[in-house]
Formats: structure tokens, sequence, C-alpha cells
């Protein structure tokens, strides 16, 4: 076994070995690169016949890579890394607007922010197809996973424009059943008396409240999610006091603030795409339409 016959393989095959050894399992790799179990497998196969070593065993959970595998993982990053390069250069030459632009955003901005904004913009560009990936994983924009990213923390990828939008203004909020039930609290105290949703394993909320001078902990949440689109659901259903965009919360008729006077700390609203796709008008329009439209949200 030796590099040139390694970089003598298609590049599909090394695609798919790096996948495999990045998520552990056939599944996971096929639904990573949008193709089926059966595929990735044949992939490997032809992969480990080709250069006629095995990389990979199979353990409880999945896959695991063998000393080979290990061997040839670095090379293939390389050549993954090298191909999303051309890619990138490759998209940022484009000079027209029709195409695709591919969106990350979190699952809760996905399903609360962004939907109005991107029917707007397919009414103003009709020839730019939009892909909205909502997940709260960070996605790679070098390796083209997704051409633009709106985060609620400042990206710290290299080689990215990076553009600090607004601030999302956050409160404390209770859906209005559960304050008939419970009361108003008056205060800071009573309102700590209440029942609060959190997250689960996420502490970013714990975080919050400490930096604010509240000692919470993990069990001070009576009811705990950690997928954010969930968690606006059980404060809306009545299940506790919980926080929300304030964008978001003052279209919801089924809750209420409480205690505006509170300061909550507002959350930082993030726009970032590959440097590479400067050139590349479509990137730029969308990115620009939404650094606009979500400075809109975030004062409205």
């Amino acid at each position: 076994m030796n590099d040139k016959a390694f970089a003598s393989i298609d590049w599909t095959l090394i695609q798919s070995f790096v996948a495999v050894a990045e998520c552990g399992s056939l599944t996971a790799a096929a639904q990573r690169l949008r193709a089926s179990q059966p595929t990735i497998g044949r992939h490997i196969s032809q992969i480990e016949s080709s250069l006629g070593v095995v990389l990979f065993s199979r353990v409880h959970r999945g896959l695991e890579l063998t000393a080979e595998g290990e061997a040839l993982l670095p090379a293939a990053r390389d050549m993954k890394a090298a191909a999303a390069r051309l890619s990138l250069a490759a998209a940022g030459q484009t000079q027209n607007l029709s195409g695709v632009v591919r969106i990350t955003a979190s699952v809760f901005v996905s399903h609360y922010i962004l939907p109005p904004l991107l029917a707007e913009l397919r009414a103003m560009e009709p020839d730019i197809e939009i892909e909205l990936h909502a997940s709260d994983s960070t996605d790679n924009l070098l390796f083209h996973e997704a051409d633009i990213a709106l985060r609620m923390y400042r990206p710290e990828q290299l080689d990215t424009i990076t553009r600090h939008i607004c601030d999302f203004d956050v409160g404390i909020y209770a859906a209005k059943t559960y304050l008939a039930r419970r009361g108003v609290p008056q205060d800071r105290d009573k309102l700590m008396a209440h029942d609060w949703v959190g997250y689960d394993r996420n502490d970013l909320m714990i975080k919050g409240m400490r930096a604010v001078g509240w000692t919470v902990d993990r069990s001070f949440f009576k009811i705990r999610c950690d997928n954010q689109s969930a968690y606006w659901q059980l404060v809306q259903a009545g299940c506790g006091v919980g926080v929300a965009l304030k964008c978001v919360a003052q279209h919801c008729a089924e809750v209420e603030q409480i205690l505006p006077e509170v300061e909550v700390p507002p959350l930082p609203v993030w726009l970032t795409a590959p440097e590479a796709l400067r050139k590349s008008p479509r990137i730029r329009r969308v990115f620009d339409f939404l650094a606009e439209k979500l400075v809109d949200v975030g004062g409205a």
C-alpha cells in the first residue's frame, strides 16, 4: 500500500471512507453524504479491494478504523480539504444569480424567524433556490456543507466572512394558563419560586442565569429539553416559566412577559460565509438580504 495507489482511487470512494471514519457507521455516513447505506457499503468494499487492506472492523455500535485505516485517514482528509477548496473557488466564480444557496441555522431560528424572510427573498429572486438546513450542530462552511450560516455566537472558523448583524432581545415568559393557575410573580424572589422550563444537557441557560446573579443548577428546572423549538412549545403549553426571543414571543397570544424590567442578556446574531464565495453574486445577494432583514426583525 502506498500514497500513489491511494491517490489514484476514485474521489467518491475516499469521500465515503472519510465519512464512515468520522461518523462511525454506514448509516450515519450515508445520511451525511445523502446516499444509501448499501452504496456507502459498496464504496468501502471497493476501496478495501483496491488497496488490499481492511480499513474498518465491526464493533458493538458500528465500525472502527483498523491500524491501516488510521494510517490513511490524514491523507484522505487532506484530499477532502483540497476538493472543498476547489469547489468553493469554482462556486465563487459564478457571475449570475441563478442557482442554489444553502443556509444553515438553529432549529428554533429555522422554525420561527427565517420562513417569512425566505418567502420574501423567493418572491424577489425567483432564480435563486434555497436549501435550509435546520440544525443545532456546527456545519463546516469550508467543506461546503452550507454557503451561509446564521449563528447566535461569534463563529471562529478561519477563511470566512463574518459579520455581527444585531442583537436579539430576550425576555422572561409564561403561558397565560400557567399564570392563571400559579399567579403572576411580582418580584425576582417570587419568580424564582415558580416552575421553570430549562435545557437538559446544554448548560447555556445555567451559565446565563449565574452570570446575572441567579444561582441555579440543572435540578432547578422542573422540565428540561435541549431542542429549543420543543422548549418554546413547553412554555406555551403552560409547563412553567421560560426565556424566549422577544421578536418571537410578542407574536404569541398564549404567553405573557413577566417582570420586563429584569434584564436578560441579549443574543448576538452573526452571519458567516466562506471567503471564497465573496465573488458569488447569489451568495452575496442572500447574505446582504438576510443581514438587512434580521436587523428589522431584531428591532421589531
